[in-house]
């Protein structure tokens, strides 16, 4: 059976490094200031969105929390976001993915101030993680990836690692850093998404794989190479066919990827808190590169 990867535990003891920095930057200068944005009432995004205020809520990070109406125009998010920009106590600006469909999520992304990116998701923090700079914002969640790698001593340099998905917030960004040119990666990389024949070809082949695509279970056991390590991004609700609450499941079959890979993330408590802890941190990296300016 395989070793399940904790992430709970893993995004614990970074919290508890990141509480630390925390403190000095408050004794230094004054808690960092973390702006979450949410536009309407879409289940999921507003609990992510809740355990992300808890999380700074234990951690010391002052969050504000911003609503609007999923009626809101896109006008009326730009301004919220201009301001947020300009206000001193702002050190990090997340807006809650995906907005209503009525607005640009592009455009929203590319009004936020780089140094208050904290999601790594605009063109020039994008462009510095694709160059191999070292400062700057992660991503969220490949960072927390890597982190679970290196925290469980998993191998990555030299090893065949396959993402599949190529979302802008996980696969493209979790490729760069497993094939970067550092301590903890070195990988070989091949990204399958959806326009990939016999994606099993590929993956059969993984020492590492990543899922990452948003479609409940489906990695199978048959997919998986014997030992490999298989870490789940996804997390989706299947509905209970009498009207029971349901389950949420990954992006993996799990039952059948735990009897075969040598070490595998749970969906809930895998990726999932590594993600608010990637955030945190690069929260307080803005907050220091305030104080220093």
């Amino acid at each position: 059976m395989a070793v399940i990867i904790d992430g709970k535990a893993t995004a614990a003891a970074i919290n508890a490094e990141t509480k630390v920095m925390v403190e000095s930057l408050t004794r230094r200068f004054r808690a960092p200031g973390l702006a979450v944005v949410l536009v309407g009432d879409d289940p999921a995004s507003q609990v992510y969105v809740r355990n992300k205020v808890r999380t700074c809520g234990e951690l010391g990070i002052r969050s504000e929390l911003h609503r609007l109406d999923r009626e809101a125009t896109e006008a009326e998010v730009l301004a919220l976001i201009s301001r947020l920009n300009s206000d001193e106590l702002i050190d990090g600006i997340l807006v809650q993915s995906p907005p209503p469909k009525h607005i640009d999520e592009g455009r929203i992304i590319a009004a936020i101030d780089p140094e208050k990116d904290v999601d790594c998701f605009c063109e020039r923090n994008v462009g510095r993680l694709l160059i191999g700079e070292r400062e700057g914002f992660m991503p969220c969640t490949p960072w927390g990836i890597m982190e679970l790698l290196r925290h469980y001593e998993i191998e990555v340099s030299g090893k065949h690692a396959v993402v599949i998905g190529r979302s802008n917030i996980v696969g493209k960004p979790m490729a760069t850093l497993l094939m970067r040119k550092a301590a903890g990666a070195n990988a070989t990389v091949t990204v399958v998404h959806s326009g990939t024949p016999d994606i099993t070809r590929f993956t059969r082949d993984a020492d590492i794989l990543i899922a990452a695509i948003g479609k409940p279970e489906f990695v199978r056991g048959s997919m998986i190479k014997p030992g490999a390590v298989v870490i789940d991004v996804g997390i989706n609700r299947i509905e209970d066919p009498a009207g029971g609450k349901g389950r949420l499941v990954g992006d993996v079959c799990f039952a059948e990827a735990e009897r075969i890979a040598s070490a595998i993330t749970p969906v809930p408590g895998g990726v999932g808190p590594m993600t608010i802890a990637g955030l945190m941190r690069n929260a307080c990296l803005a907050a220091l590169w305030h104080l220093e300016r």
